[in-house]
C-alpha cells in the first residue's frame, strides 16, 4: 500500500550545487522529465499538453550565485549546515551526488558525509531511498587493458572490469568515495540503494570543460584554434543531458548493476574534437601548442588539463543492453556537432545581430554603422571595402604564398574567380556586375565571423530587386508561387532595419561643410553629391522600394529623424539599441574590461577635475563682479553725498541773508538791553523786547 502511495507522487530527489554546470543541467533535465507509471499514463503525456512531472528537484546552492531560485527547482537550500541537510536529505526518496567535474575536497567530503549519515538513520526509514554517486571516468584513467597482447587503442573497458579501475593520482578521494557507496549498499535488506555512474567528459548546453575550444572558435580570436598537447589520446565523452536520462533510468527502473558507465558511443581523440569544433564554429584550421601554455594563456586550469589528458577507450553496454534512454547525442559530440554549436549558442545567447542601415548620402550611416558595430562588437559591411577584401584575398591564394594548406584546385579556382571579376570591371567601367557583387557579398554575410557575431549593412542594398536577389533563397521561385509568405535565408538576412533621413537642406550644408579634400574623397563635392541625392530620393518614392522589401517580409523599418540638435547621434543611436536590445556576446575580455574601466576612470577624474576648475573660475568671476560693483557703489555713494551737500549749501543762502537783515539787528539789539538791565528771566524779557520793537515798527 505505502509503494503505491509512493508511486502515486512525484519522487522528491535531492541534488547538490545546482548552481553548477553538471548538477545543473541534469536538474533541469529530470524536471522536465513526465511520469510514466503505466502504459496509459505513457500515452496520456503524449497527448497531454501539461505531464504530470516525474521527480520534484530540491538543491542545494552556493552563496554567491543564490539570489534566485531557478524556475525548475521545487527548493533550494544555500549552504545549510549539516544537521539542516541531513534533515532535507531524508525528506527525499532519492540524493543525488554529483562530484564528476571539478568538484572540490569539499564536495567529495561532503558526499562522502552524505551517504554515511543516511546509512546511519536507514533504520528510521519509512520507504527504500536511493543514493546515486555522479563520477568521473577519470577513476580509470590509469586502467589498463587485461589482454596485454593488444594495444590498448583496441580494447574498449566496461563495467564488467570496474572492480580493475585505477584512479589518476588526484581522483583517489573519487575513487573510495565510489567504492564506500558500493559497499554501503550491498546488503540487499538495506533500505538505501547506492549507484556509482562513472560520466565520460561532459558536453552540450553551454559547454564547461569544452568551452574554452568553443569561445576562441566563436569569436575567432586566434587564425587556429588552439590545441594543447598532441590531442592523441581517446577521450570518452557523454552530453549532459544524457547523463539526466541515465540517471532517470536507475531512478524509475532500479537495475541490478550497481555500477554503470556513462559514455557515448563515440571514441574521439582531443584533436579530432577540437578540430571539428575549429571547423563548424571557427577557422578551420588548429595549432598544436605545448600544453604548459593552457596555463599561461589562462585557458585551462591544471585540474581541467587532467581531464583532457585521459586516455582511455570505454563501451558502456549497461545503459544501450538494459536502459530506455532517448539519446540526446548517441553518436557522439562530432557527429553532432551541429546541433551541440546551436545548442551553446542558444544557452549562453550568443546569437547574431544583423542590421540593415540605409539613407540619404551624407546623413551619417557609415559613422552609425561604426558605433553599432562598436556597441554591439559586430562587423561592419562596406561594399568598397568587402570587394577590396575578396580581390586581395584571392590574389593571396593565387601568389601560392600558403602552399602548405592551398591546393592547386583550390589556386586554380581562385584564379579563374579573379580573372571573372577583372573581366567584368573591365566591362563596366571599374564597376562590378550585380551578379558578381552579390556572389561576393553573400559570401561575406555567411561567412564566420558575419555568422557567430553578425553585422551592419552600410548602405547597401539600395533597390527592391537588389535584395531580392541578395537575400533570397535559391530555386524558391515556384514556391513563392505557392505561398504568400516570400522565402529568404534568414542566416544572412537583416534582422533589423533602420531608415536614416533628413531634409536636403540639413543634408547639403553638412556635405557643404566638409573640408574639399574630405568632400573628394567621400564624392560629396557639388557636382557629385546633388546627383546622387536626387537619384535617392527617386529610388525612395519608386513603385517598389527596398523598404518595401523588408516589409513583404514583415521586418519592419524604423525610420529615424537626424537633425542639427543631434550631431552625435545620441539620440538615433538610443533609440537603435532599444529595438536591437543588449548586445548577444561575450563582452569585453578581462583586459578589455579592465582597460575601459581604467578609460572611464580616467574620463571621470577629468571631468571632476574640469568641473572643479570650472566651479573655481566662476566663483573668480563673481567675486571679481561683485568687487568691482562694491567699487561703484562706493564711488557712486560718494558722488550722491556730494551732489547732496552742494545741493544744501545752495538751499541755505537766501535764509542766512533774510536773518542777517531783518532778524539779527533786532535779536542783538534785545540781548545788548538784557545785558544793560540783567532782568531775572532773560528769555521772557528778550520775547517781549522782540515783541515790542516789531510793533512799533
Amino acid at each position: 500500500m505505502g509503494d503505491k502511495k509512493q508511486q502515486s507522487r512525484p519522487k522528491r530527489i535531492f541534488i547538490n550545487d545546482v548552481d553548477s554546470y553538471s548538477s545543473k543541467h541534469i536538474a533541469k533535465f529530470l524536471s522536465t522529465c513526465a511520469a510514466r507509471n503505466s502504459s496509459e499514463k505513457a500515452e496520456e503525456t503524449l497527448t497531454s499538453p501539461r505531464p504530470e512531472p516525474a521527480f520534484q528537484i530540491i538543491g542545494s546552492v552556493s552563496t554567491s550565485t543564490a539570489d534566485e531560485k531557478e524556475s525548475f527547482l521545487l527548493e533550494q537550500y544555500e549552504s545549510p549546515t549539516r544537521d539542516e541537510l541531513l534533515g532535507r536529505l531524508l525528506e527525499c526518496d532519492v540524493v543525488v551526488y554529483n562530484i564528476s567535474e571539478n568538484a572540490t575536497k569539499q564536495q567529495v567530503e561532503e558526499a562522502t558525509w552524505a551517504i554515511e549519515a543516511l546509512h546511519g538513520e536507514m533504520e528510521n526509514f519509512k520507504s527504500r531511498k536511493m543514493f546515486i554517486l555522479v563520477s568521473t571516468v577519470m577513476t580509470w584513467a590509469l586502467t589498463k587493458p587485461q589482454n596485454r597482447d593488444e594495444t590498448s587503442n583496441n580494447i574498449l573497458l566496461t563495467e564488467e572490469e570496474f572492480r580493475r579501475r585505477r584512479p589518476h593520482p588526484s581522483f583517489r578521494d573519487h575513487n573510495n568515495l565510489e567504492k564506500l557507496v558500493l559497499k554501503l549498499g550491498r546488503s540487499k535488506k538495506s533500505k538505501l540503494n547506492g549507484y556509482v555512474v562513472a560520466c565520460g567528459l561532459q558536453y552540450g548546453k553551454g559547454e564547461n570543460l569544452f568551452h574554452y575550444f568553443f569561445k576562441v572558435s566563436w569569436l575567432l580570436q586566434f587564425p587556429k584554434v588552439p590545441l594543447f598537447g598532441e590531442g592523441t589520446n581517446y577521450i570518452p565523452m557523454i552530453h549532459v543531458y544524457d547523463v539526466g536520462g541515465v540517471l532517470q533510468n536507475i531512478i524509475e527502473a532500479k537495475p541490478k548493476s550497481k555500477y554503470i558507465l556513462a559514455v557515448d558511443d563515440s571514441n574521439n581523440t582531443l584533436e579530432d574534437v577540437v578540430k571539428m569544433i575549429s571547423d563548424t564554429l571557427g577557422p578551420g584550421k588548429i595549432n598544436n601548442i605545448p600544453e604548459q601554455e593552457a596555463i599561461t594563456m589562462k585557458a585551462f586550469k591544471p585540474e581541467e588539463l587532467e581531464y583532457l589528458s585521459i586516455n582511455v577507450r570505454m563501451d558502456a553496454f549497461i545503459i544501450k543492453d538494459s536502459f530506455s534512454l532517448h539519446w540526446t547525442s548517441e553518436a557522439g559530440m562530432i557527429e553532432n556537432m551541429e546541433s551541440i554549436v546551436e545548442e551553446y549558442k542558444e544557452t549562453r545567447q550568443l546569437l547574431p545581430v544583423r542590421i540593415c542601415l540605409v539613407g540619404p548620402p551624407a546623413v551619417g550611416k557609415t559613422t552609425v554603422a561604426e558605433k553599432l558595430c562598436s556597441h554591439y562588437q559586430i562587423h561592419h559591411i562596406k561594399i568598397k571595402d568587402v570587394i577590396e577584401e575578396k580581390i586581395a584575398q584571392l590574389k593571396e591564394l593565387v601568389s601560392g604564398a600558403d602552399t602548405e594548406h592551398v591546393s592547386e584546385e583550390v589556386a586554380a579556382a581562385a584564379l579563374k574567380q579573379l580573372e571573372n571579376i577583372n573581366k567584368s570591371m573591365e566591362m563596366n567601367e571599374g564597376r562590378l556586375a550585380d551578379h558578381v557583387l552579390f556572389d561576393i557579398l553573400q559570401e561575406k554575410l555567411n561567412s564566420k565571423p558575419c555568422r557567430n557575431q553578425g553585422f551592419v549593412l552600410d548602405g547597401f542594398p539600395k533597390t527592391y530587386e537588389q535584395a531580392k536577389l541578395i537575400f533570397s533563397e535559391e530555386g524558391t521561385e515556384n514556391q513563392n508561387l505557392i505561398s504568400k509568405t516570400p522565402v529568404y535565408n534568414k542566416k544572412i538576412t537583416p534582422e533589423h532595419v533602420f531608415a536614416l533621413n533628413a531634409t536636403d537642406d540639413f543634408l547639403t550644408k553638412r556635405a557643404q561643410g566638409l573640408p574639399q579634400s574630405v568632400a573628394e574623397k567621400m564624392r560629396y563635392t557639388q557636382e557629385e553629391f546633388v546627383p546622387r541625392l536626387t537619384k535617392y530620393r527617386q529610388l525612395s518614392t519608386a513603385e517598389e522600394t527596398l523598404l518595401d522589401y523588408f516589409d513583404e517580409l514583415e521586418i519592419h523599418p524604423e525610420h529615424l529623424e537626424v537633425t542639427t540638435g543631434d550631431s552625435d547621434y545620441r539620440h538615433v543611436m538610443k533609440r537603435m539599441t532599444e529595438i536591437v536590445g543588449i548586445p548577444k556576446n561575450y563582452g569585453l575580455s578581462s583586459e578589455e574590461q579592465e582597460e575601459e574601466d581604467r578609460k572611464k576612470e580616467e574620463e571621470r577624474k577629468q571631468k571632476l577635475a574640469a568641473e572643479a576648475a570650472e566651479k573655481k573660475r566662476r566663483n573668480e568671476a563673481a567675486l571679481a563682479e561683485m568687487s568691482a560693483q562694491y567699487e561703484e557703489w562706493q564711488k557712486n555713494l560718494s558722488e550722491l553725498n556730494r551732489q547732496e551737500y552742494e545741493l544744501l549749501e545752495a538751499h541755505s543762502l537766501p535764509l542766512r541773508n533774510y536773518l542777517m537783515k531783518y532778524v539779527m539787528p533786532s535779536l542783538t539789539d534785545a540781548m545788548l538791553d538784557c545785558c544793560k538791565i540783567k532782568p531775572e528771566d532773560p528769555v521772557d524779557f528778550l520775547a517781549e523786547h522782540l515783541l515790542r520793537n516789531n510793533q512799533q515798527e
